[in-house]
């Protein structure tokens, strides 16, 4: 699934490029960097008053926590303002993650994907950097397994003679988060 989502990105994006934007920038979320969380997004103009971005993350041992976090994040952006990247917008967006998380003697080790709205604000600091500030929330779906540390869950988890998760559901969950420092490229 998480690699028919990151095709459909590549695709759109591809779309766009060839549909002569004019603005493409790179950013950093500065929250995620403060985790200690490699992250990096690019958004590109699409529209007078849209951008599609994509921004993702890589996670192992955030502040130090027992936690492998890879996720990825689409997101396709309206600006209110007339021109893409400046003043407000709302957005809607996808998520796509991998986790394995140990917290509180429990293991989670799966995957989730969902969607949801973005609302912000892009504040530009000279003629090629913005500060970017954004929260957003969504229905996220995860599936994954769940157990405790001293569990084998290769063999104590076995249904019908195949191994598969024994948790899933959907929640309500902020999807992004951030204050982003991004950089016009062209």
């Amino acid at each position: 699934m998480m690699k028919r989502l990151l095709l459909a990105v590549v695709v759109a994006t591809m779309w766009a490029v060839g549909a002569r934007a004019q603005m493409l920038a790179v950013n950093v979320d500065g929250l995620w960097l403060a985790t200690l969380t490699p992250n990096i997004g690019a958004e590109l103009v699409v529209g007078e008053r849209s951008t599609l971005g994509l921004h993702g993350l890589f996670a192992t041992k955030p502040l130090g926590k027992d936690i492998k976090l890879k996720a990825i994040q689409p997101e396709y952006r309206y600006f209110f303002s007339g021109r893409p990247m400046y003043k407000e917008f709302i957005g809607i967006g996808a998520i796509g993650a991998t986790y394995d998380i140990k917290w509180a003697g429990k293991i989670y080790d799966g995957t989730a994907l969902g969607m949801g709205l973005t609302f912000g604000y892009v504040l530009p600091i000279k003629s090629r950097l913005n500060i970017d500030f954004h929260a957003g929330f969504g229905f996220i779906y995860y599936k994954h397994k769940e157990y405790f540390e001293g569990d084998q869950y290769d063999a104590d988890y076995i249904f019908d003679g195949e191994q598969r998760p024994n948790a899933s559901g959907y929640y309500l969950l902020p999807t992004r988060i951030g204050v982003s420092i991004s950089y016009i490229l062209r």
